[in-house]
């Protein structure tokens, strides 16, 4: 699946981590300036296919998933729920 990375979902996905734009030059090679100035942008903004790749495969391996658009929007979240939350969801 192609998810095309929108300046909110970036900077959902650097929320989640917690992360500064400077981790996740880190963890893609993109530019501090190039992720600066995309997350400053409106939602129709676009990155180059490369950016837009190495962004999307950072999250990926940093534990996050894209939720296609499905009629519903298009989202972020872990791709794996986090074990105090799972062992606390049947318990009474």
């Amino acid at each position: 699946m192609s998810i095309r990375l929108t300046p909110r979902l970036c900077r959902a996905g650097r929320s989640f981590l917690a992360w500064e734009q400077a981790d996740l030059h880190e963890a893609s090679g993109v530019s501090k300036s190039t992720i600066g100035a995309f997350e400053r942008r409106d939602e129709t903004a676009s990155l180059t296919t490369m950016n837009n790749r190495a962004l999307v495969e950072a999250f990926e391996r940093a534990g996050l998933e894209f939720i296609p658009e499905n009629g519903g929007g298009a989202g972020i979240r872990f791709r794996e729920r986090k074990a105090s939350v799972a062992s606390n969801s049947g318990t009474s």
